[in-house]
């Protein structure tokens, strides 16, 4: 959806060869990030080594996986300039240099808790399903591999957000805003859910009949691959705690001030899409949220979630000068070409900022315990 539609992933680590250089320092940590965002999630994965590695539990490699979702990948929205890998395809994963695990790493610093950065396989666009299969770039200018090769034996600790773009948000969007099947939305992958229904009615049509019943099946396909995706960290990385991000909230709970544009911009935040609709999108993220708790909750091992969508009610993309959304067609700062992409509803910099103090928090409380 956010991340987000995907939740971005980051991998904190190094390869084997750079381990040795890692031994001197006891309990130093080493972080791997992990996700996709189309609101964006991103997300983010961390993992830190212990010196002394046990042996991995006896346990049968996780099925390849469940019936995938036909959404195409949203485009990833929410960085903002420099990027990384600028000389390489990869930068059309616009993984930002300032994105949120970089400067929740940095804030865990400030705390005492250093973390190693081993690698950031953030993708924009990321579906659940590429935490272990291969993620087309876009334009045909190939393929990242899956996130989860960056996970070793000895990580001990990984966090990141997918869930958004395997939900379909970029659709959902497009079946309730006439401007994004227009031109205004080109730069948005997918199609509407229905193109025959019209978009003054997106409300309706996601609440019965055909659109409750598509958004039905795509939340079951989420909670199937988020458990697909905790069971495989587990596999592959025994020891490691396990952190699942949310979504920051994107529409208020007073919907009256979704009415009037933000400062600066003559758009309202969520552009054409109709006011009775709006409660709607809300409680289709709050759903997304309620999967990704029970994913996490049922984890055999346990796991842990951040609850962005409870600490961003006044930052939401209707909430002015302080919010941390952008908005549906408000300009980002990332260009491809001459073109501006909007910010689709993805976290600008308050947002990311927000987002890095709450995944901050929660990974110093479980470092701590």
């Amino acid at each position: 959806m956010n991340e987000y539609g995907s939740f971005r992933f980051l991998h904190l680590g190094s390869d084997e060869r750079a381990q040795p250089c890692l031994r001197p320092r006891a309990r130093r940590r080493e972080l791997q990030w992990y996700g996709g965002w189309s609101p964006p999630r991103p997300r983010w994965a961390a993992a830190w080594r212990s010196p002394v590695r046990r042996a991995a539990p006896a346990r049968r490699p996780p099925s390849p996986y469940r019936p995938s979702s036909s959404a195409t990948p949203t485009p990833p929205t929410t960085a903002s300039p420099p990027l990384n890998h600028e000389d390489s395809p990869q930068v059309f994963c616009f993984q930002a240099k300032e994105n949120y695990p970089a400067v929740a790493t940095r804030r865990l610093a400030d705390k005492g808790v250093t973390l190693d950065v081993q690698s950031d396989v953030s993708c924009g666009g990321a579906l659940v399903r590429h935490f272990w299969e291969k993620q087309e770039l876009p334009f045909n200018l190939g393929e990242v591999p899956p996130q989860q090769d960056a996970l070793k034996p000895d990580t001990q600790l990984v966090v990141g957000s997918l869930g958004g773009n395997t939900v379909g948000f970029n659709r959902i969007l497009k079946q309730c805003s006439a401007k994004l099947r227009g031109d205004e939305g080109v730069l948005l992958p997918g199609t509407p859910v229905d193109e025959d229904v019209p978009a003054a009615t997106c409300g309706e049509f996601f609440t019965s009949g055909d659109g409750k019943q598509w958004l039905d099946r795509q939340f079951e396909e989420v909670g199937w691959e988020l458990e697909e995706l905790l069971d495989r960290i587990g596999y592959f990385s025994p020891d490691a705690k396990r952190v699942l991000a949310g979504y920051p909230r994107l529409v208020p709970a007073d919907t009256a001030k979704c009415r009037t544009a933000a400062p600066g911009q003559t758009e309202l935040p969520f552009a054409d899409i109709p006011q009775d609709a709006l409660p709607v999108l809300d409680q289709i993220q709050k759903r997304l949220d309620d999967v990704m708790k029970k994913a996490v909750a049922d984890a055999e091992g346990g796991a842990d979630f951040v609850d962005l969508y409870a600490h961003t009610g006044g930052n939401t993309a209707c909430d002015g000068a302080d919010r941390g959304i952008g908005g549906l067609l408000e300009p980002s700062l990332v260009k491809l070409g001459d073109t501006t992409l909007p910010w689709y509803l993805h976290p600008n910099e308050k947002g990311r900022d927000i987002q890095a103090t709450q995944v901050a928090d929660k990974v110093k409380a479980i470092l701590s315990r």
